[in-house]
């Protein structure tokens, strides 16, 4: 009852609901219990909120890449925004899970994307490599972006010599997919690599 409970509420409440039904038990030995088993207290992962039609394209997107060699991902430039909080900590949660219960939903927290941030910056890396990393200053647009494009990640392709056939991944922030970036990323005659919308945890740059 202990392991199928705690998964579902703080363990507190547990304690609470056992003592309601007539059994006394410390805090203490559901923890000792639960760590006998393979729990360990942990902050639930953030995800972003998915909706079927999101999954669907996810699953499409894994099923069409599923047979791809590793020198095609190798090939791959990936990019990114992040925000860093300077003052001040994003919700968490603990929870009790086994290491492989890590993103089970119950073990998550359910994210969107919002604007603003004391520090924004943009990078980008590859199998061999990390590219230029860039702090944002201000509110970013298209012009920007394509900017930031140019000064950075040009600069970092030649830097890291990924030659010919290499291919640019971003997400589908409406700044990338803008006419005037798409036209911009024609010009320079480069690669895009499609992306499937709400999947941060796709790319390894998440990992950096």
């Amino acid at each position: 009852m202990i392991m199928r409970k705690v998964r579902d509420q703080p363990w507190q409440d547990l304690v609470n609901d056992l003592k309601r039904a007539g059994t006394t038990v410390s805090k203490k030995t559901i923890s000792n219990t639960l760590r006998r088993h393979g729990f360990k207290a942990c902050s639930a992962r953030k995800v972003p909120l998915l909706k079927p039609a999101h999954v669907q394209v996810l699953l499409k997107f894994a099923n069409d890449h599923l047979d791809d060699p590793e020198e095609e991902w190798e090939k791959v430039m990936w990019s990114d925004e992040t925000k860093i909080e300077l003052f001040g900590l994003n919700s968490t949660r603990r929870v009790w899970r086994m290491k492989k219960d890590e993103y089970n939903p119950k073990n998550t927290i359910r994210t969107v994307k919002h604007g603003g941030g004391n520090i924004i910056l943009w990078g980008c890396f590859f199998a061999k490599g990390t590219g230029r990393l860039h702090r944002i200053e201000g509110r970013m647009d298209g012009a920007m972006y394509r900017e930031i494009l140019a000064n950075n990640l040009l600069p970092s392709v030649r830097a890291l010599e990924m030659g010919r056939g290499w291919v640019f991944q971003h997400d589908n922030d409406p700044k990338h997919t803008a006419r005037e970036t798409k036209e911009w990323l024609r010009k320079k005659h480069l690669n895009v690599l499609e992306w499937p919308n709400q999947s941060p945890d796709l790319n390894p740059i998440e990992n950096l």
